[in-house]
């Protein structure tokens, strides 16, 4: 029997000679997900993104290989860039990455863990769907779990140190870089990298406002080398050398001069051109020396005008052909071409120079200043890249990482951004909670006693919400290749017994779980953030019921 067609969407129409027929919308495109069938849907797509980066949590995390349809590949355990990087499908498993993404640039570290809790929240709402509990019930009941976990959260925060105490507060930031490096590709040179960011962002951090500009750190890589040549670089460097072979390879302050000037140019090293399209017609020798003569002229006034202006490196945007940089090199005046926009911007920031677009507009008061320029030279290739040394005035630092392969640079950049990230948000709030999955533990037991004193279905929510922070200390013990529920449980009993809430799971197996004896920290703006995102996200899942999927009608 054929299918009776659904009349409901049909268009009545004539044709030429005014006959009636009717055009009906074929809906067979149209999928439709309700209910608790929609709710299923949701929490299958969200773990089965969880289990993929839960196994990249804590120290001794997983990384993953990431494929590009390029060929490009990617090796990392960051949560925010293996999830950036999946091809995804589902709408669910898109908000997850928008939400380890908002946690990245909020906080810039904790990605992984704010995916891996918000599934476990999902996972434990279904729980409850099934039961029969309005998905409304549940939310409402997760928001106020919430609230007590933060409460208790900022109760258990310790603020180790006194910002005043410049000393001391750096040794404690140390510290908590370390922590942040420990699950990443560099932990084997985890303590130059953890110096590396404290020392970016305490030579560039503003203790007034309490907050750390990010332009003025610049993370810059080159193959070759191993991790440990990695450095830190007061100033800016530059993927460039100069433009004639025969330069200086270092420009140091003339003598009676405090420092280097460098001019910052947008215009070209050419003659002018009228603007309308022309056409020069030469018919004779003489005409074509004339033409190279003013040409060789221009260059002259120009590369004069940088010398009254008393620079001594000139920095152009654009390229400049073989006379002038002839010219250039006969005038003492090392220059480097074809450098970028935004990295024209970083050398203006980072030496007090002002961007000129005409050489008329060349004087004194917009050159800038920096200690000495110089050339690196890497390996056997002469590869050369150059450093543009800083004064005591500015405040740009480079981090300069090498590493034996492209993946192991980029790796190592992300590793240390998110340490930058988790240093900053010391110095814009010093408190800081144990790691280890020691907070969540904590928030665990206060939510569960709270649960009790909860009257109607409140206390399933409140059970729900304590059972779902448990994902982070299992899945860490589990990463460790520990029994999860056995180390879960040997937790949750001592922070009970002693009532300590710095007893975390031992990943490194140093024979402690006092998280405050190993000091595995982390910054508390940190933590609060993933909780709030991830039942923020639950919150909106929950509340979705029905899933339409429109396909293309069909007339």
């Amino acid at each position: 029997m054929s299918q009776v067609p659904d009349l409901s969407n049909a268009i009545m129409a004539q044709d030429e000679m005014g006959r009636p027929f009717i055009i009906v919308k074929d809906q067979s495109q149209k999928s439709k997900a309700q209910g608790l069938e929609a709710k299923r849907e949701h929490v299958l797509a969200a773990r089965s993104v969880a289990n993929i980066i839960k196994t990249s949590l804590g120290p001794r995390g997983l990384d993953k290989i990431l494929i590009s349809p390029d060929g490009d590949i990617t090796i990392t355990n960051d949560g925010a860039t293996i999830l950036s990087q999946m091809e995804l499908s589902d709408e669910i498993a898109k908000l997850l990455v928008e939400l380890s993404k908002s946690q990245d640039d909020e906080i810039g570290d904790g990605t992984t863990g704010v995916v891996v809790l918000a599934c476990s929240l999902l996972d434990q709402a279904l729980e409850l769907i099934e039961m029969g509990i309005h998905p409304i019930k549940i939310a409402n009941g997760f928001d106020e779990a919430c609230k007590i976990a933060i409460s208790h959260l900022d109760d258990i925060s310790e603020s180790l140190f006194n910002i005043e105490d410049r000393e001391n507060f750096t040794k404690m930031l140390l510290k908590v870089a370390k922590t942040s490096l420990g699950s990443k590709i560099v932990s084997k040179e985890h303590n130059q990298f953890a110096q590396m960011a404290v020392d970016a962002i305490t030579q560039v951090v503003n203790w007034d406002r309490k907050d750390v500009d990010f332009d003025l750190i610049k993370l810059e890589g080159k193959v070759g080398g191993s991790l440990k040549d990695s450095q830190l670089i007061n100033g800016v460097i530059l993927d460039k050398d100069f433009s004639h072979p025969q330069m200086p390879s270092e420009v140091v302050a003339k003598e009676g001069k405090k420092d280097v000037k460098l001019a910052l140019l947008t215009c070209p090293f050419e003659p002018p051109k009228p603007k309308t399209k022309h056409k020069l017609d030469i018919s004779s020798v003489e005409e074509y020396n004339n033409l190279q003569e003013y040409e060789h002229k221009k260059f002259q006034e120009m590369i004069q005008m940088v010398k009254d202006s008393k620079a001594d490196v000139v920095i152009c945007q654009w390229g400049f052909d073989d006379e002038a940089n002839h010219l250039l090199y006969q005038n003492k005046l090392p220059a480097v071409r074809w450098v970028g926009g935004a990295e024209l911007e970083q050398i203006a920031i980072a030496t007090n120079a002002k961007i000129v677009a005409r050489f008329e507009d060349l004087s004194e008061s917009k050159l800038g200043s920096c200690s000495k320029v110089k050339e690196l030279e890497f390996g056997t290739t002469r590869d050369k890249m150059l450093i543009i040394e800083n004064t005591e005035k500015t405040k740009t630092v480079t981090c300069f990482i090498r590493g034996s392969n492209k993946m192991i640079v980029e790796e190592a950049k992300r590793a240390l951004y998110d340490s930058l990230c988790a240093v900053r948000n010391l110095c814009r709030d010093s408190k800081i909670v144990y790691g280890g999955g020691a907070a969540e533990v904590a928030m665990s037991l206060k939510i569960s006693q709270e649960a009790d004193k909860q009257t109607g279905i409140d206390q399933y929510a409140f059970r729900s919400f304590s059972k779902a922070l448990d994902i982070i200390p299992l899945t860490l013990a589990e990463n460790s290749g520990l029994s999860g529920i056995e180390t879960l449980s040997n937790i949750k009993a001592t922070q009970v017994k002693e009532n300590k809430s710095n007893i975390g799971v031992d990943c490194m197996g140093l024979g402690t779980n006092d998280m405050r004896e190993s000091f595995v920290v982390d910054p508390y703006v940190g933590k609060r953030q993933q909780i709030l995102l991830a039942t923020q996200l639950c919150r909106m899942i929950l509340k979705i019921d029905s899933v339409i999927v429109k396909g293309s009608d069909q007339y």
